[in-house]
C-alpha cells in the first residue's frame, strides 16, 4: 500500500476512513512500482473551482520528482 486515510495527525483511525476500506487503503502500487491505484479520485480537488486544493500538492511533488 502506498496511501493509507489518516486523520490530521497522521492517526490511521476508522473514524478518516472516509469510504471503509480495508487498513485505510486509500492506494496501492504493484511490486515494479509502475502502476499506481488511488481512491478517492485526487484530481478532483486540484483547482479550487472543483471544490479545494487539498490533493493539489501530491501532483506537485510528483512534478518535481520527475
Amino acid at each position: 500500500m502506498v496511501f493509507r486515510y489518516c486523520d490530521e495527525g497522521g492517526a490511521v483511525t476508522e473514524a478518516a476512513n472516509p469510504n471503509g476500506s480495508q487498513r485505510n487503503i486509500a492506494g496501492i502500487m504493484n511490486q515494479r512500482g509502475t502502476i499506481l491505484g488511488m481512491m478517492p479520485h485526487p484530481e478532483d480537488l486540484v483547482e479550487p473551482l472543483h471544490g479545494g486544493t487539498d490533493c493539489r500538492g501530491l501532483f506537485e511533488s510528483l512534478l518535481a520528482a520527475a
